[in-house]
């Protein structure tokens, strides 16, 4: 049985939601090192960290979705082309998965919005 429509809006703040928190800790790592990140932290990891921090935690809330999620699919992409392109193109061998995703999630965030569940959506009710 397909989920209706109806739910899409919902489901879109559940997505957004998820994808959030998970880059929310990629940045707690980096700047807190809960879990320790594994290589030395250097200023354009630390831009990197506050990013996640920061966007990652708007995103949560749904606040500024849209231009916030477009400057983290640019942030994911540089980091695919810096860090994971160089070691091959294709990003199940150079461990760029997780960059890929996020640009293309964060791409579709920055067309979508927040979706119903966010505060977003709750400023254009208001």
């Amino acid at each position: 049985m397909p989920i209706p429509a109806t739910w899409s809006a919902r489901l879109l703040s559940v997505m957004r939601i998820v994808v959030a928190l998970v880059f929310f800790s990629h940045g707690i790592s980096k700047l807190f090192g809960l879990p320790p990140f594994p290589m030395p932290m250097n200023p354009l990891l630390t831009v990197a960290g506050v990013l996640e921090v920061v966007g990652g935690g708007l995103l949560i809330v749904g606040l500024f979705t849209r231009p916030v999620a477009f400057v983290l699919s640019g942030m994911s992409a540089v980091a695919y082309f810096m860090a994971h392109m160089p070691k091959g193109p294709f990003p199940i061998a150079n461990g760029g998965e997780a960059a890929v995703l996020y640009c293309f999630v964060f791409l579709y965030l920055a067309a979508a919005g927040g979706g119903a569940w966010s505060v977003d959506a709750a400023r254009v009710r208001g």
